[in-house]
């Protein structure tokens, strides 16, 4: 504070004895023996791509630099004629007519690079010109009298030009630029560092050694600005500065408005950064302090969280609402990214989802088979059934069925699985991707995206089988269906909680299995038969059609009964919902329509006493949970 009203007080101080520029007499501007070229300057300020006029030069340059070209009235007019030329014909000319300095042929070069930007010049042929390269000499010959801030727009502004990196003139300013670093301010730093990241990336060595003095001094970071752009453009380069500014963030969260809030999400997204503190300010800020949201900001908001995985239900609801009047004004691909969006977060808003619905009636024309496949994905996922479902699955079946043939294997296996969750796919879908050309490309393949799509492959032949009864072919070949080796997933509270209840029920491991995995694809908790009096029957000694091998052969008795305990977790649920997402609500339908009796088990639901005897008669098919397991993930409270 104390060294900027320091500048102002010299510069105040030194102006009041220099004439202005109307007073400088003509044979300052033109050296003698050149006809003067008389032309009226432009008084409107421009924005400039470089920072270059002599206004915004007072923040890097210090208090003696301004006093020296206050007292040259000549160089005042030089830079006020630089500042508005108004292409490079005029700043090619300044340098023939005046024997310029090294610190004024940068300046000329910086709005060089500044007028291409504007003009979308062909850099080429600037830099070709005789003129620049007298420009560059010049600049080369006195590189350690060019100012500060200068220096750094001339670095910035020759990249910019797309100056060969070898040239020996580009290597001596770099260099210069590398023996200054201690001496730049902050914000000249950063204004580096974020150019340098973005023209050279993390493989320059100027940026490595920039970021090395951006850590050392950022305790004299200072604005929201710079903090926003250091993040978004910087921050990837270095862990370390990236840590530093997401304190800096925590620190100003409440001075950032929405533009700001939507940049740093987005950056903590892209660096897969969830910072679970800052974040949880943000969202606050935003709820207590910002009533009206723009579309792009709701927009990339939702993709920040859904992204990072982090839950703010306020912030969700918010966001919600304030999207579904926009809904109608919005582009496919802004809608199939939102959607997408919350689908990720698990968050199921009703309204928004049925404007989505009335959207795609409306628009069907303007919707892609890309954009439908992405809305039925979505819808999916959160099992959501539109209120004028016919509609709109009608729709969905005349512009998809023609088209499967031009889907990606992946996609279109996606898209069929998505189906059968809703309960819409129709004999065209499955005979597709369930025929004998599909699946073959993907035996033998043991990676991941192949195991995951033979794994949703099965999944629509048990559909296909179990809820499908006019379907007839194809099904996928017996040895298509043996269950994957087991991931070996850690063993949850909920799992052992009911192997220890029901092993005083079951009375002998021969009455129960645990972990079954089945031919539909499905892995069933625990397992038990039971006889018309409710009495545990060992299973080995019977048929099990669930199973890839059975180990008996006897059918099952007269009265007797299969009953499937299915465990669901939290993550199982529709966010602060108590019904199941998609995947788990088709498992279990397709368990129940293998002739189980389904007990749903979740940490509210009653489980049977370790001591009981047998299981009471009724009740096996209707322990239901009242509700899901609510609980707040670490980290994540509500706000406030």
């Amino acid at each position: 504070m104390a060294a900027r009203l320091v500048r102002r007080c010299c510069w105040r101080h030194f102006g009041a004895f220099v004439s202005t520029p109307s007073a400088v007499p003509a044979s300052l501007l033109v050296p003698a023996g050149k006809a003067a070229m008389a032309r009226a300057l432009p008084q409107a300020p421009f924005t400039l791509f470089h920072t270059s006029s002599p206004s915004s030069w007072a923040d890097g340059f210090s208090v003696k630099e301004q006093v020296e070209e206050s007292r040259n009235p000549e160089h005042r007019v030089i830079g006020e004629l630089i500042e508005t030329a108004t292409s490079p014909q005029e700043l090619f000319q300044l340098s023939e007519f005046h024997a310029l300095n090294s610190n004024q042929a940068s300046v000329i070069i910086t709005q060089l690079s500044r007028l291409a930007v504007e003009k979308n010049l062909e850099t080429e042929s600037i830099l070709r010109d005789e003129r620049f390269q007298r420009l560059i000499g010049i600049t080369d010959s006195q590189i350690s009298q060019v100012w500060n801030n200068t220096l750094v727009n001339l670095l910035k502004s020759l990249c910019s030009l797309g100056m060969d990196s070898n040239r020996r003139e580009m290597q001596s300013v770099e260099q210069e630029v590398l023996w200054r670093l201690r001496r730049l301010t902050f914000r000249q730093l950063a204004s580096l560092a974020e150019f340098l990241a973005v023209k050279q990336g993390k493989e320059s060595r100027l940026l490595n050694e920039v970021i090395k003095k951006l850590e050392l001094r950022w305790t004299e970071l200072e604005g929201t600005r710079t903090v926003v752009t250091l993040m978004g453009k910087v921050g990837h380069v270095s862990p370390a500065l990236m840590d530093r500014l997401e304190d800096k963030a925590l620190e100003l969260a409440e001075q950032f408005n929405p533009d700001d809030i939507r940049k740093i999400t987005l950056a903590l997204a892209y660096q897969n950064r969830r910072c679970v503190p800052l974040l949880r300010a943000l969202s606050y800020h935003l709820i207590q302090k910002h009533s009206e949201l723009s579309l792009s900001v709701l927009m990339d908001l939702i993709f920040a969280y859904g992204k990072l995985n982090f839950h703010q239900p306020q912030v969700f609801q918010k966001i919600a609402t304030d999207l579904h009047p926009h809904v109608s004004t919005m582009k496919p691909i802004e809608v199939t990214r939102c959607i997408r969006s919350f689908s990720l977060l698990k968050w199921l808003s009703l309204p928004l989802f049925e404007a989505i619905v009335q959207y795609a009636l409306d628009n069907t024309k303007q919707l892609s088979v890309t954009h439908l496949c992405s809305i039925i994905l979505s819808f999916a996922r959160l099992n959501f059934q539109p209120s004028g479902s016919e509609d709109f699955f009608n729709m969905v079946h005349e512009e998809l069925q023609s088209q499967l043939d031009s889907l990606e294997p992946h996609l279109l296996t996606d898209l069929v699985w998505s189906l059968c969750v809703l309960q819409q796919a129709k004999a065209p879908y499955l005979q597709r991707v369930l025929a004998p050309d599909f699946h073959a490309r993907i035996r033998g393949d043991q990676s991941l995206k192949a195991q995951n799509l033979r794994l949703k492959l099965i999944h629509i032949n048990a559909a296909a089988k179990l809820e499908s009864p006019d379907y007839r072919g194809p099904f996928l070949p017996a040895e298509m269906l043996s269950p994957a080796e087991p991931a070996g997933e850690k063993v949850t509270l909920l799992q052992s909680s009911l192997r220890e209840a029901l092993a005083g029920v079951l009375g002998s491991r021969e009455n129960g299995r645990f972990d079954t995995r089945t031919i539909y694809g499905w892995q069933i908790d625990a397992e038990m038969l039971v006889n018309s009096e409710n009495k545990p029957l060992p299973l080995k000694d019977f048929a099990a059609p669930h199973l890839f091998r059975s180990e008996g052969t006897k059918p099952l008795p007269p009265g007797a009964r299969r009953v499937a305990f299915l465990r669901w977790e939290f993550p199982n649920f529709s966010n602060r919902s108590k019904d199941l997402l998609g995947r788990y609500a088709m498992a279990r339908r397709h368990v129940q329509a293998a002739g189980f009796l389904v007990v749903d088990v979740t940490r509210q639901s009653p489980m049977p006493a370790p001591s009981a005897p047998s299981l009471p008669a009724p009740g096996l098919a209707a322990v239901i949970p009242s509700r899901p397991p609510v609980r707040q993930p670490e980290g994540e409270g509500g706000i406030g």
